[in-house]
C-alpha cells in the first residue's frame, strides 16, 4: 500500500458528461491505498482462506428477480463479446453477454481459466465480493471523492491522470482501447482485455492502474449529478454520495437494485464511446452485476 496525503481538489468535471458536474471543490483526509487493484493472486488467497463463493458462482433466486425466465436463473456473469458489426452504439446488449459459468475463475466462462495470469485484475466480483475481501483484508472499499483525489497523483485540474494528452507522445499510458469500439481493436498499448497491474507507469502517488484495466468499485451510492453544499464558501470535508434510495435506476422502476459508483473506466474504453478514462468520470453499476471488466482496490483510513 501507499500513503496519500489528502488534501484539497477539483472533484468532477463540467467539460464531459452530465453525471460528473458540477465541478466542485472538497478535501479528504490522508490514508493509505493498495498499489494496484486486487488481482487474481491475491483473490484466489483470500478464497481459499475463507471459502467465499462470488455472486456469479450463485444460482439466483427467483424471488429476487420476480418475473425472471426460468432458463436465466443460472450462475454466470456478464462477458465483453465484441460483435462483427453494431447498429446502435447506445444499445450495449450488441457486445455484453450474460455468459453462464462465467466468474474469476473463468473470466470468458467455461474452457476459459486464469492461468498465467495471477498478475492481472480480479474481474467478475460484485459489490458484495470486494466488501468480503476488505474486511478480510482490514480494509474498506474507498469514496468516491478517496478514490478521484488518489487518482489524479497530485494533479488538480488536468484532464487526465498524467496530464491532459490522452497518449503523451503517441505512448499509451493506461490500458484503454484503440480503434472504433466495439469491432475494432487495434491494441496499441499491447493488450486486447486486461493487462498485468503494473503493466504502466504510476501516477504521481505511485499508484498503478488508477486509469484504464478495469473499472473499481466505491463504497458510494450513486447519483446523477454531484451534490454540492448550498453556500459556496463550505467545502465539504470528506464527502459521501447519496442515499441508497436515490441510486436506483428510474429507467427501471420495478426493480430496486442499489447501484454503486464505479471509477477509472477500463480497457473497453474509448474515444468513440465512454470516454471514461479520466479521473472525474464515474459509472452506476447495480451492486448484484459482475462484468468481466470490474475489479476493486482497498484503502486503509487511519484511526480517529
Amino acid at each position: 500500500m501507499v500513503f496519500v496525503p489528502g488534501g484539497s481538489f477539483t472533484m468532477g468535471s463540467d467539460r464531459h458528461y452530465p453525471e460528473e458536474a458540477p465541478a466542485h471543490r472538497v478535501t479528504v483526509d490522508g490514508f493509505v491505498m493498495d498499489r494496484t487493484p486486487v488481482t487474481n493472486a491475491a483473490f484466489r488467497t483470500f478464497v481459499e482462506a475463507t471459502g467465499h463463493v462470488t455472486v456469479a458462482e450463485t444460482v439466483p433466486r427467483l424471488e429476487d428477480y420476480p418475473g425472471a425466465l426460468a432458463h436465466m436463473l443460472a450462475a454466470g456473469s456478464l462477458v465483453f463479446t465484441p460483435p462483427a458489426a453494431v447498429a446502435d452504439l447506445r444499445d450495449c446488449g450488441q457486445w455484453w453477454r450474460f455468459t453462464f459459468g462465467a466468474s474469476w475463475r473463468k473470466p470468458y466462462g467455461p474452457g476459459s481459466t486464469i492461468d498465467g495470469l495471477d498478475d492481472h485484475p480480479v474481474v467478475h466480483v460484485a459489490y458484495d465480493d470486494a466488501v468480503a475481501y476488505a474486511a478480510w483484508a482490514g480494509k474498506s472499499l474507498p469514496t468516491e471523492a478517496e478514490w478521484e483525489f488518489a487518482a489524479r497523483g497530485g494533479l488538480d485540474g488536468t484532464e487526465f491522470a498524467w496530464g491532459d494528452e490522452l497518449m503523451p507522445g503517441g505512448r499509451a499510458v493506461a490500458n484503454t482501447w484503440q480503434g472504433e469500439f466495439p469491432t475494432e481493436n487495434l491494441a496499441l498499448d499491447g493488450f486486447e482485455r486486461t493487462s498485468p497491474v503494473r503493466a504502466f507507469p504510476p501516477n504521481g502517488y505511485g499508484l498503478h492502474d488508477m486509469i484504464g484495466n478495469v473499472w473499481e468499485w466505491t463504497e458510494d451510492f450513486w447519483s446523477s449529478r454531484h451534490a454540492v453544499p448550498a453556500k459556496a464558501c463550505c467545502v465539504p470535508q470528506n464527502p459521501r454520495g447519496g442515499p441508497e434510495g436515490g441510486s436506483y435506476d428510474p429507467s427501471q422502476p420495478e426493480i430496486r437494485i442499489p447501484r454503486k459508483v464505479l471509477k477509472g473506466g477500463s480497457h473497453l474504453c474509448a474515444p468513440n464511446y465512454c470516454r471514461r478514462y479520466r479521473p472525474a468520470a464515474r459509472h452506476p453499476e447495480p451492486v448484484d452485476t459482475s462484468t468481466s471488466h470490474v475489479g476493486f482496490r482497498c484503502i486503509r483510513r487511519p484511526a480517529p
